[in-house]
């Protein structure tokens, strides 16, 4: 099933898995209204907690992220879908008030009579709280609806804060392109020449696993080498080298690769080590519709035609070679240049 995106010129599409298929795993962007730097340090730190707490609630695991002033990056993964006792189902709705007025306690309680008297209300409650789990778009509704409301209660505005509803690439649940992916959304900051390491950027998923926070540390060890490792700092070494290569350590060239010269490097049929391309935007990472292999995206092209009429001919599309993508493709052509 394909959810319709709008933004960004083109038709955008979210590719929602059958629970049948098991977990799949979504990276997930959207931006502030016109682009405008309106997150500060204080409006990261709530968007922070409330990313964790939401994906609690919802059941999805947050993979890593990256908060910026005018957009967020989230790789999150969607497992298959179970049973929820009343017991999780309450615990995960606490998640959402940490800090219960005297009306929310309140209304714990009266939840819990609801609950053990098993009447009506109790399943319409059940059924509320069960809608807004174990799927991408109420977990990312929720999630911007909540930072919404708080932005605009504490600078006194109103009105939309988000340019879009969210733009979403369904990534191939192997290590080596999760891992691809994590380190793309962890350089953002290195992009916009904030830091010259993740590490040092408060508001990423690797900043707080390198912090210790036991959360976001198995996020990462969950993408290499498929959570086999229960060593952090195997782990923590081994993706440092895709962030920095075999170094595994910043060096002093900058921030980022021009735009320009990586379009020469493209036509010229040059060769750029990953890490470094990594520190160029690139657009395939979020406008690709599907990323992974050549036969996982083939698996979801029928489905991608049907929904918005493609011709037959469209065919997965291997990423440029300008580095070792390994066998990487996208399901999406981009009309712009891939990289910027």
């Amino acid at each position: 099933m394909f959810d319709s995106l709008n933004g960004g010129g083109m038709r955008q599409a979210r590719i929602k898995v059958d629970a049948g298929e098991g977990a799949a795993v979504y990276h997930c962007m959207t931006r502030t209204v016109n682009g405008e730097a309106l997150l500060d340090d204080l409006a990261k730190e709530v968007m922070r907690k409330q990313l964790w707490q939401i994906a609690d609630y919802c059941g999805l695991e947050i993979i890593t992220y990256t908060i910026m002033s005018n957009h967020f990056h989230v790789l999150v993964r969607v497992p298959q879908r179970t049973e929820i006792s009343d017991t999780e189902l309450v615990r995960r709705y606490r998640v959402l008030y940490p800090k219960p007025t005297k009306y929310q306690t309140a209304r714990f309680e009266v939840i819990q009579a609801q609950l053990r008297s098993n009447d009506e209300s109790a399943q319409g409650w059940r059924d509320r709280q069960l809608a807004m789990m174990g799927d991408l778009s109420p977990f990312m509704k929720l999630l911007k609806q909540r930072f919404s409301v708080w932005f605009n209660r504490s600078h006194q505005r109103y009105g939309t804060l988000w340019a879009e509803r969210f733009k979403s690439v369904l990534v191939e649940a192997k290590s080596g392109v999760l891992r691809t992916m994590a380190a793309y959304i962890d350089l953002n900051p290195v992009r916009a020449g904030m830091v010259n390491d993740p590490k040092d950027y408060r508001f990423c998923g690797y900043a707080e696993a390198v912090a210790g926070v036991k959360a976001a540390r198995k996020g990462l060890v969950r993408i290499v080498e498929g959570g086999r490792s229960r060593d952090w700092n195997w782990t923590q070494n081994t993706y440092r080298r895709t962030l920095f290569g075999k170094g595994s350590a910043p060096t002093l060239k900058g921030a980022k690769i021009d735009g320009a010269s990586m379009q020469r490097v493209v036509k010229a049929g040059g060769k750029i080590a990953l890490h470094e391309v990594l520190r160029c935007r690139v657009r395939y990472f979020s406008d690709g519709a599907v990323l992974g292999g050549h036969a996982f995206v083939q698996k979801h092209l029928g489905t991608y035609q049907k929904l918005t009429g493609r011709r037959s001919r469209t065919a997965p599309r291997p990423m440029p070679q300008v580095t070792d993508w390994g066998e990487l493709s996208t399901l999406r052509g981009l009309r712009s240049n891939g990289f910027g």
